[in-house]
């Protein structure tokens, strides 16, 4: 503060200096012509012309941001016509008039009653002019003159960011370019120094400096590293007045971060790696993992590796984990402890990009080596082949020997193995094995035409630890043996006409035989010996596995014999030969001249001699036609229903309808049982007139179903009704069903309310009332006996 009020002081004197200097020499004197002439008569006449006048002032300046007690005098306007009588009036007008710069009407003084602010207005545009006091009459025209601001420093330097962010490679040469900075200052820079700046740094030395008229700052020490120090902070500071002193300054700060290079080569924290591995483990799981430490950052960082050598370069591989970094050592074959228990390998890890600049810091790779120990497993057997081919004979006696499978535990411990049939594969227990040796015998005569392979498999199993076990599939060939004699290959008839020509083949027949091919055909096919010489018919076997039949004759005849059977014996070449006999059947037919069969049967021919085959037809027909006929009159005859009553008027009883249902009694188990109803003594084929009372008890039929409790007893009594009016046994004036069946072994007896009145019984009703509300009607009927009688 001290500062800056020496500061305005001195503007001050220079500016009273200044005032000074022009008053004394730039008086400037404006004359301004009148805007219109004043002519003057004399006493004689004369006119007499007033010279012009003018305007008179100083240039007019004020400095900017002053605090003094009193306004600032900024200029004096004054007229050539003004005598200081106090006849004209100075009037102010324009930018700022009456409010920051006021006139003295009289003495045409200016002053600045604000303090100004130069960066907020530079300078006013005001108009001046001079009037007469008494009448307000213009003594000159209006006059436009110009109050500048003169500039101070007021105004420190500012920049344009508060803070920067810059990045510069680490071991970049000095003197390379970071950023710059820039600053400006609200003062005038075309008067004095107040907006000259100049930039110099106050932290971050000696890793950077600054250029103190540009403002860029680059690196000033060489090598620097990021794996040192990564971030700095640079302070900067931008000071006015060509950086002398009082000049004001403003700062800013920049954050300067190191990029990477790639200037690190990889490097493993140790010389040798111990993994290990069961040699269970399969091709593709892990071993174990390593990684080479490498300082740099992102792509400057990327390591490969690789098996470069050693004894376990066919067994093992290694991959890149990118995301950790690590080397991942993994298995590529099988391992076995027995054959080998260690490996070593030579690992290599190198960086993925190089920077050429860098190149002669030396190779970027580094080397390790790795020892893999093999760790012994109790492993499952092996069997000495992968699977195994065996035969046997079919017919073999059960127990017979088919061949042996063998397996051993590769183990150190070479633990007992022991051999077992997997039943899912030999459900039909063909054959066993022996479980200390691995023989596998029979069971059961195989026979080679039902099944001429058999797949089972072998299980061989570690005696003291079951779960170890191994399985081998076993492939058995039923060996072929001529057992099965050659037949026709299908059922042949053959026919012959009757005036068939003599020694011409009528029939080529084949054989099939079950065996294999070295038991099968060739076939040889013969006559029997005590028929070779037959008469007829004569075989001749083509060789080919054929024969021909011929017939040694002509002149067959239906009427004498219409059929001929001819045993054939056919052989096969098996070792010993099967041969069995086959009978062809052969028909003497009819044949028409071009040797078509028409019949092949003697009745047929017998017919032929009085009616032609289209009469035989037409007849047969006739005779069709005539038992439909017959077959529906006698269907729509059963189809038609007969009255249920018969209406005589002599008949009265006819009308009364009769039903002795009344239930089975103890016997009767289920309501309505149809089977119970029916009368037992139908069954027999005796059955009574429906319109009588029968005079003895019939017989239940035995084994009755009773039915179900569900029978709904108007749908049975429907259809008794039906079967009754279809029945053609049943008197046809029967149109009531009566049924009198009422079981056997009833306590109580009958039940029927139609015979009960005249019935004298004995038998005690009075365990009605237990059987609930469904009885209840009954049992006031039948009540006890002896309340009977009081009633009555």
């Amino acid at each position: 503060m001290k500062e800056d009020s020496c500061l305005h002081a001195a503007l001050i004197c220079l500016g009273m200096l200044y005032y000074s200097h022009a008053m004394s020499t730039e008086k400037l004197n404006h004359l301004r012509p009148s805007l219109h002439g004043h002519h003057e008569k004399g006493k004689e006449g004369q006119v007499l012309h007033r010279s012009k006048r003018g305007w008179v002032w100083n240039q007019f300046f004020v400095i900017e941001e002053y605090t003094g007690p009193d306004p600032v005098l900024v200029g004096k306007l004054h007229s050539d016509i003004d005598s200081g009588d106090g006849n004209i009036k100075y009037i102010l007008s324009g930018e700022g008039a009456g409010i920051i710069f006021v006139i003295d009407d009289k003495s045409g003084n200016i002053h600045a009653t604000k303090t100004l602010d130069r960066e907020e207005r530079a300078q006013y545009i005001l108009t001046a002019q001079a009037v007469d006091r008494n009448t307000n009459r213009p003594l000159e025209p209006p006059s436009e003159f110009i109050v500048k601001v003169q500039d101070i420093n007021d105004n420190p330097p500012e920049f344009l960011h508060e803070n920067y962010h810059a990045n510069v490679p680490e071991r970049s040469n000095v003197g390379t370019s970071v950023i710059q900075v820039t600053a400006s200052d609200a003062d005038d820079p075309t008067y004095g120094n107040s907006a000259k700046l100049v930039y110099s740094i106050l932290e971050g030395q000696p890793y950077f400096s600054v250029e103190a008229q540009t403002g860029i700052i680059r690196t000033a020490l060489p090598n620097m590293d990021r794996e040192a120090k990564e971030e700095y902070h640079v302070v900067i500071q931008a000071k006015d007045m060509g950086g002398h002193m009082g000049g004001l300054s403003g700062t800013t700060k920049v954050t300067i971060t190191l990029t990477d290079v790639n200037d690190n080569p990889p490097k493993f924290p140790q010389s040798v790696y111990q993994m290990s591995i069961s040699e269970a483990s399969i091709p593709g799981e892990e071993v174990g993992r390593l990684k080479a430490k490498d300082p740099d950052i992102g792509e400057n960082g990327l390591v490969t590796y690789s098996i470069i050598d050693g004894d376990g370069v066919e067994m093992f591989e290694i991959t890149t984990d990118y995301e950790t970094q690590e080397g991942v050592v993994k298995l590529k074959k099988l391992l076995d402890y027995e054959t080998k228990k260690s490996y070593s390998l030579k690992v290599e890890a190198a960086n993925v990009h190089i920077d050429p600049k860098f190149i002669s810091n030396g190779p970027f790779k580094d080397t390790v080596t790795v020892k893999v120990a093999v760790e012994d497993a109790d492993e499952p057997p092996i069997f000495l082949a992968p699977s195994y081919i065996l035969e046997v004979q079919e017919n073999a006696a059960a127990g017979a020997v088919v061949g042996r499978v063998h397996a051993k535990d590769p183990d150190a411990a070479n633990s007992a193995i022991r051999y077992s049939i997997d039943r899912h594969t030999d459900l039909e227990r063909y054959f066993s094995i022996s479980p200390e040796d691995g023989y596998i015998k029979t069971i059961k005569t195989l026979d080679r035409e039902e099944i001429a392979w058999h797949n089972i498999s072998v299980f061989a199993t570690e005696v003291y630890n079951r779960h170890q076990e191994a399985k081998v599939p076993v492939a058995i060939k039923v060996l072929d043996v001529n057992d099965n004699a050659p037949k026709f290959a299908s059922t042949y008839e053959a026919f012959i006409c009757e005036n068939g020509q003599s020694n011409k083949a009528f029939i080529t027949i084949t054989a099939d035989d079950k065996d294999d091919a070295a038991n099968g055909p060739r076939f040889i096919f013969s006559l029997p010996p005590e028929i070779i010489h037959n008469p007829n018919f004569t075989l001749i076997d083509n060789r080919d596995n054929t024969a021909g039949i011929y017939a040694r004759r002509g002149g067959f005849s239906r009427q004498k014999q219409d059929l001929y059977l001819l045993p054939i014996v056919i052989s096969d070449g098996g070792i010993p030969p099967m041969s069995s006999t086959n009978t062809l059947t052969i028909r003497v037919c009819g044949c028409d001249s071009n040797g078509s069969m028409l019949s092949c049967n003697a009745e047929a021919y017998i017919l032929n001699a009085g009616l032609s085959t289209g009469a035989l037809i037409a007849i047969l027909a006739c005779i069709v036609i005539l038992l439909v006929i017959v077959v529906l009159f006698v269907t729509l005859k059963r189809q038609k229903k007969e009255p249920l009553i018969v209406f005589e008027e002599e008949d009265v009883r006819e009308n009364i309808i009769t039903y002795d249902d009344e239930g089975g009694g103890e016997e009767d188990t289920e309501a309505f049982d149809i089977a119970t109803l029916q009368n037992p003594d139908g069954i027999n084929g005796f059955i009574p007139r429906k319109d009588i009372k029968p005079e003895y008890q019939y017989m239940p039929r035995p084994g009755l179903r009773p039915a179900p409790n569900s029978v709904d007893v108007d749908d049975f009594i429907n259809t008794r009704i039906q079967e009754a009016d279809n029945d053609p046994t049943a008197p046809p004036y029967d149109s009531i069903q009566i049924y009198g069946y009422e079981g056997r072994g009833s306590v109580a007896g009958s039940l029927s309310s139609l015979e009960s009145a005249t019935t004298d019984s004995d038998l005690d009703y009075d365990y009605l009332q237990n059987w609930g509300p469904r009885f209840k009607k009954l049992a006031d009927l039948y009540g006890s006996k002896d309340t009977f009688d009081d009633d009555s």
